[in-house]
């Protein structure tokens, strides 16, 4: 007979004593992983939770269990009744499970988590099952605090007043320039609206209209007061002005908060365009009840399981220092299958791996032998690989990168893939992956490893055939791609090894600085301007003499103290290869005074690749406004892309702002949707997208109807596209429309400010193009709003267009942060899949072609004729006042682009890519090229001038007086503020470097490596001295213009192009 294990015995618990207190416990996980567990009987369910898990990863499926902290423990207790334990502190001695059997569940939410799922999945492209699948410790980690974290802010955003509701779904545009031009108004005319609810049927003949004289100081809610008493005179009496609010008519924007009414940017753009502002006094109740969106949530929650933390910060068993390794990293290779090669020639394949720190290289790359490949298309080969570099000297985000390489004497390469060279043997790189050091907690990865290689793409411009750059997710395509297995060496036979603490980081580099006299905190001025203009010269991509660097290194903390804005340079002065380096550039990090948003933007890119410094970067960025958070947006997102590990600071801090602003959240979940068809990118976005998603669930309906309004109008133009006549790609529009238009309500995902209420199908129609854009006219929901107007585009590549926009809309508030308003118009546009967006349309505006064409009967010869704008702005702007100012519009509106499609080297800017306004506003469209990538036809470059300046423009430019031999007033101002403009771009150089080289992960043909960015570089002269540049400038601003014949010719043989096509 089998005996009956102690545990099992009545009296078990009550035997065991102080001199015998260890209980081996069987645990019954949920992966169905049985662990058999010795613990101390006085231990805490907490305590003994976390060795349990500490032991599970041991074993297989450990990929399967989320956070330790929602799970709990169920017992048999002595009475044969299952029961849950809830409370962590008990103690095992106190509870007695019957047998020493502990079974761990899942805390399962309710019914409501299911369909928020469903939801959440449909939304973002990716069923939430699948995060599951990929049993990585990494995201059920980060999923959880993402989860917790929501979770708080949601509750948080619930219990606030309805005016805290509004402000985080409607947050007020605030300007953030002091400009000069608005001190001078005394008092602003505006226009309100009022409508009376005391029936709803008789809502259309109760509302009236007022116009009052304002202070600029005035409060809204002064102005609220001035509204109510005049209603008061029409006998609407006992009102508060408590309950009621100003809305912007034709959007849902309004004025509150105790700010002066000249301070809100609707202010300050109705009078730039001298328009009358224009306001709807709304009851509050109206607000909450219509399309505030929001979902009956919170008693669903309220119900839902609170899962606290059970880290008791124990220190862990056998757990070391990598400090204290010193010997070199060594990995070994073991097979590399599934390879991408032909094996009936003798084909040799062999395996680089190199140790990086952002792009830049730890140690030198070594290599294994050439071997040949099987048929079976593998190679074995089983060899250990030792860098030049001790354990000691990796810093935490060090970076390992692998290249598999097919070694072919007979390989001449091919037109689309050159071979590289590497010592004496042509190379074809067909495979690539990058893994990280560390792992997410920080523990050195040991043991084997299976990595899914991605193909070595043929755009990857690189001296090198290694690809830093490049993201350290696996190939989810394991069934087809080529795999590599390897084993990280363990350095001891039952021990982890972990980074060292940020505390013991710091400690170190303060002390090297106490017994290191070459730390200099004075410096001449001679000594200073010299070094600055080496300094100057100096960026992410070219390194200075090393002697150079050290001398500049010695000096950090004269730097800090009176330059703090040199420090991302600083940070460049030092090899990230050794520990004594990084601890003092630790050091310095946390000594360095908070930097400006410019400057910390700077530390987000590529090249700065450590924690510490990126973190500091995120709180450099905590105080920044909302619409600089908006304006910058596209290159955060992009920054998420450098991040080794899932949690991090930027995307904590992103989250934050978005579940603290819809408008916010909006483009951040369109930014990161649109790329979720990426590989590389789409586990990450995911979950980000789901984190956002769960933490903002009343913006959910809101987005599915904006989603599902994008997939009709991709429907209706893929059926619009088929129509090989005009007409009838016109006549299938309108049946499509009349066909799948229903009444709801959608927000512009250009603007979600605007809401749409159905599509006006005799406004719209097919543009001519090749993809066939699809001009779209919603009615605006408001009434009092004009109609909502924009191109639709599938099949084309907007994200270019986008980061254009971007930038101008940077350039124009760096211009005016220096009091130059160049009345730049950087209309809206948004990537929304890929090679599917949507563009503003701007109204009352014409192209060039179009005015040249309209003033000149044949078309070809148009574009030589001077005279044609000036004629054209004269119809538009009858009185000599009028005129006067549409010419100085578009003086300012075309020094400002000639600069900007200068310095960003914009391409294709022929007569139908540049438009005016009537109202004088000059303004370009469509930057397919940019980068100085521009078109050529047979082998000669079609843009032959630095910039756009035909004679025509100079012709409204001098108000239409005939060039005299003194050069008028007029002129001289335009080119005053094109150097002004220039100059002012110059001094943010590095700003606008920095914000390029964020963007080279997106994956534009024409931004896809740091050499795009040296075109960058050669236009804003960085290295040359202030009166060097000017003098640069100049001569590129004599050339355009004495060579603008060549720009007509260009505009003469497109306008012949076209008129054939025709």
């Amino acid at each position: 007979m089998v005996p009956i294990p102690a545990e099992y015995m009545p009296d078990f618990w009550s035997l065991l004593s102080t001199e015998c207190p260890i209980v081996e416990l069987t645990c019954l996980l949920p992966n169905g992983i049985i662990v058999l567990l010795k613990v101390n009987h006085n231990a805490t369910l907490a305590e003994i939770k976390e060795d349990l898990w500490e032991e599970a990863s041991r074993f297989p499926l450990y990929g399967k269990l989320h956070d330790i902290s929602v799970y709990t423990f169920k017992i048999i207790n002595s009475m044969a009744e299952e029961e849950e334990l809830n409370d962590d502190l008990r103690k095992l001695c106190d509870i007695k499970p019957t047998g020493g059997v502990l079974i761990i569940s899942e805390c399962r939410g309710n019914s409501v988590d299911h369909s928020v799922n469903v939801a959440i999945g449909h939304l973002i492209g990716k069923g939430l099952q699948e995060f599951d699948a990929l049993n990585s410790n990494e995201i059920n980690d980060f999923r959880f605090k993402m989860r917790k974290m929501g979770d708080e802010i949601s509750e948080k955003r619930n219990q606030g007043t309805w005016l805290d509701k509004l402000q985080y779904q409607f947050p007020p545009r605030l300007s953030q320039s002091d400009d000069v031009k608005f001190k001078g108004i005394k008092c602003i005319c505006v226009e309100t609206k009022c409508e009376y609810e005391i029936a709803e049927f008789e809502r259309e003949s109760l509302q009236s209209t007022f116009k009052l004289n304002v202070l600029p100081t005035t409060k809204p809610i002064e102005l609220m007061e001035m509204i109510l008493s005049k209603r008061a005179n029409l006998n609407i009496k006992n009102e508060s002005v408590t309950e009621y609010i100003l809305k912007i008519c034709g959007r849902d924007e309004y004025l509150v908060g105790d700010f002066s009414i000249i301070e809100f940017q609707y202010i300050q753009d109705c009078l730039l365009q001298d328009i009358i502002p224009s306001f709807l006094s709304v009851h509050i109740n109206r607000i909450l009840d219509n399309d505030y969106d929001y979902v009956d949530i919170l008693e669903a929650r309220k119900n839902k399981t609170v899962f606290n933390s059970t880290n008791t910060l124990r220190k862990k068993k056998n757990i070391e220092s990598t400090w204290n390794i010193s010997d070199n990293y060594t990995i070994t290779l073991c097979t590399a299958s599934k390879l991408n090669c032909d094996t009936k020639k003798s084909t040799e394949i062999g395996i680089q791996v190199g140790l990086f720190h952002g792009g830049k290289p730890l140690c030198q790359p070594v290599k294994t032998e050439e071997r040949l490949v099987s048929e079976k298309c593998e190679v074995e080969f089983n060899v250990d690989l030792e860098l030049d570099i001790e354990v000691w000297h990796i810093p935490r985000n060090a970076k390992l990168c692998f290249v598999i390489y097919e070694s072919n004497k007979y390989f001449k390469g091919t037109k689309s893939r050159k071979p590289k060279e590497v010592k004496d043997s042509q190379i074809n790189p067909i495979a690539w992956a990058n893994t990280t050091v560390f792992d997410f907690k920080g523990y050195l990865r040991t043991g084997a490893m299976t990595l899914y290689l991605w193909t070595y793409a043929e755009d990857i411009m690189s001296d090198d055939v290694l690809h830093p750059l490049g993201t350290v997710v696996s190939n989810p395509n394991k069934e087809y791609c080529t795999a590599l297995t390897l084993i990280f060496k363990s350095y001891g036979s039952d021990q982890n090894y972990t980074y060292p603490a940020l505390e013991t980081v710091i400690n170190y580099g303060n002390s090297l600085q106490e017994i290191n006299n070459s730390i200099l905190e004075t410096l001449t001025d001679e000594t200073k301007e010299s070094f600055l203009r080496l300094i100057n010269d100096m960026d992410n991509f070219y390194d200075i003499y090393d002697q150079d660097r050290e001398t500049i290194w010695s000096h950090r903390k004269f730097w800090i103290k009176h330059t703090p804005e040199l420090f991302p340079k600083l940070l460049l002065c030092i090899d990230w290869n050794k520990r004594e380096d990084v601890s003092q550039a630790i050091v310095l990090t946390r000594e360095c005074p908070k930097l400006p948003i410019e400057k910390a933007l700077e530390l987000l890119d590529y090249a700065y690749a450590d924690q510490v410094v990126r973190s500091f970067a995120v709180q450099c960025l905590q105080d920044m406004s909302d619409e600089d958070l908006l304006l910058y947006l596209l290159q955060l997102v992009q920054a998420i892309k450098h991040e080794l590990y899932l949690d991090c600071d930027l995307v904590n801090f992103l989250i934050k702002r978005a579940l603290d602003n819809q408008k916010i959240g909006h483009y951040l979940f369109w930014h990161l949707r649109s790329e979720m068809q990426v590989a590389s990118v789409s586990v990450r976005f995911g979950l980000i997208l789901e984190a956002y998603c769960r933490g903002s669930q009343e913006h959910i309906p809101v987005l599915q109807r904006q989603l599902k309004s994008i997939e009709k109008l991709k429907q209706c133009s893929e059926i619009v596209r088929n129509r090989r006549d005009k007409e009838k790609a016109k006549a299938a529009l309108k049946e499509y429309i009349v066909n799948n238009s229903a009444k709801d309500i959608v927000r512009s995902p250009l603007d979600p400010s605007y809401r749409c209420n159905g599509i006006k199908i005799e406004k719209c129609r097919v543009m001519d193009s090749k993809m066939k854009p699809l001009w779209i006219v919603y009615e605006n929901y408001d009434r009092y709003g004009e109609d909502v107007y924009l191109i639709f585009k599938n099949g084309d590549d907007l994200r270019q267009d986008m980061l254009t926009l971007q930038m101008l809309k940077i350039m124009d508030k760096l211009w005016k942060r220096e009091g130059l308003d160049l009345r730049m118009n950087p209309y809206n546009c948004i990537s929304l899949e890929p090679r599917v967006g949507m563009i503003q349309v701007v109204l009352n505006a014409e192209t060039i072609a179009n005015i040249q064409k309209e003033k000149n009967s044949f078309a070809p010869t148009a574009s030589f004729r001077k005279g044609s704008i000036l004629a054209w702005l004269k119809d538009h702007n009858t009185t000599e006042a009028a005129l006067n100012k549409a010419i100085k519009e578009f003086t300012l509106s075309c020094a400002g682009y000639c600069v900007a499609t200068y310095v960003l080297g914009i391409g294709d800017r022929h007569s139908d890519n540049i438009m005016v306004k009537k109202t004088g506003q000059l303004f370009h469209i469509d930057f397919g090229h940019i980068l100085g990538h521009f078109k050529e036809k047979f082998g000669i470059k079609r843009e032959r001038v630095p910039f756009v300046l035909t004679h025509d423009f100079v012709f409204v430019i001098n108000k239409g007086q005939k060039t005299q031999q003194e050069t008028p007033t007029e002129f001289k101002e335009f080119q005053d503020n094109c150097e002004k403009a220039f100059m002012i771009l110059r001094k943010h150089g590095n700003l606008i470097l920095s914000l390029f080289a964020m963007m080279i992960s997106t994956g534009l043909p024409e931004l896809s490596s740091e050499k795009d960015l040296q075109y960058l570089r050669e236009t804003l002269v960085l290295s040359k001295t202030d009166e060097e540049a000017k003098a640069h400038f100049r001569a590129k601003f004599d050339e355009a213009l004495s060579n603008s014949w060549k720009t007509s010719l260009n505009w003469a043989s497109h306008n012949i192009a076209k008129n054939n096509k025709g």
